[in-house]
């Protein structure tokens, strides 16, 4: 059975307090940094922070916020939940988490995609037409920062670098780098082409309706000569003591998230029974620790997969319920789902009945 990962990830948003109102965007970070060191605590594998330039999420500068985490913690792994490789410059990327890595004695990781929103674009100065292209490029010129040192590269975004060193260096199998996909073909194939592991944004529906994205990112790196990699999905979701107490707590931040989302977007607002569909078929992992960890492991068996990052307390859920609910993930959550994929692997390779050994 490989070896499994289980990591939280956030957005930073902007929670409320106990009477209803907002909190400050600089006790929003504070806020984080506590959460990291209870994950580490509860013994869970790594603390993932996104990457976003909007007035309700303070994760704009995830990196300077995970290396007061590192400051903080001794094991837990520190990455991102996406870094919007588009509108970043590969260089400096890479000078800031090969930082962190040092900083945090070898605890950096990357996830890195387009993402699903496209405030950065305008901020930085870059366009949309080149939507393809700059995550292309960039994502070339990354890869060779992280395996190839030094660097000659040229290309249409930035300046070219001519047998060029970055400082500070890595180690060989330091700061792993995932390709985030939220359900491009395409995108499923390049991460194969640069022998990247394959991180999967679900966010709604069944998760099963992925697993042809899986086996085309296991036939793409056998077309590309690369070797079997990782697979993982990032997917919503909040614990708590029983499942009605979960759908208490997180329906109404929900409700109010995806209507954001609708107004902005052009979807339909989002109904109660859609998000007890989501909870019971889709891609909503809420609930008891035991209802959480069967629909965990039944998604990680049915694709396959290696790590499962928990997008957790969806919305302005307070503090003290996100504290809650990331105690219950690592000391409930995660090892029922060890256990669950354990025997689900022995079943699979049980021998064949009437088979004599």
């Amino acid at each position: 059975m490989p070896s499994l990962e289980f990591g939280l990830d956030t957005f930073l948003p902007v929670t409320v307090d106990q009477a209803g109102q907002p909190i400050s965007g600089d006790q929003v970070i504070r806020n984080a940094v506590e959460e990291a060191v209870l994950a580490e605590a509860v013994g869970i594998d790594s603390f993932n922070i996104g990457e976003h330039y909007r007035t309700e999420f303070m994760d704009s500068a995830g990196h300077v916020t995970l290396a007061a985490i590192a400051s903080r913690t001794e094991r837990i792994r520190l990455g991102t939940a996406v870094t919007v490789l588009s509108t970043q410059d590969p260089v400096r990327l890479y000078t800031d988490f090969a930082t962190l890595d040092a900083v945090s004695n070898g605890r950096a990781q990357l996830i890195v995609g387009r993402g699903s929103l496209t405030d950065s674009f305008p901020l930085f100065g870059f366009d949309l037409a080149d939507y393809e292209e700059l995550f292309e490029e960039k994502l070339d010129l990354l890869v060779r920062l992280l395996r190839e040192q030094p660097v000659t590269w040229s290309g249409n975004f930035r300046s070219a670098l001519s047998n060029q060193f970055v400082s500070p260096p890595i180690p060989k199998g330091h700061m792993p780098t995932w390709v985030g996909v939220g359900g491009s073909p395409q995108s499923v194939v390049r991460a194969a082409r640069f022998g990247l592991p394959l991180m999967l944004a679900i966010i709604a529906g069944k998760p099963e309706r992925f697993a042809p994205y899986v086996e085309l990112y296991k036939r793409a790196l056998q077309q590309h000569g690369q070797p079997e990699l990782p697979i993982g999905v990032h997917s919503l979701g909040f614990v708590a003591e029983s499942d009605d107490e979960a759908l208490k707590i997180q329906w109404p931040y929900y409700k109010e998230q995806f209507e954001w989302a609708a107004r902005e977007r052009g979807w339909r607002p989002p109904t109660y029974e859609q998000f007890l569909a989501e909870v019971d078929h889709g891609s909503m992992y809420v609930g008891s620790p035991e209802t959480v960890a069967h629909r965990i492991a039944a998604t990680m068996h049915a694709l396959s997969l290696s790590r499962f990052d928990l997008l957790y307390a969806l919305g302005r859920v307070p503090h003290d319920q996100r504290m809650a609910t990331i105690g219950l993930y690592g000391r409930e959550v995660i090892p029922r789902v060890r256990e669950l994929l354990a025997a689900a692997h022995e079943a699979d390779h049980a021998p064949a009945a009437g088979v004599r050994s």
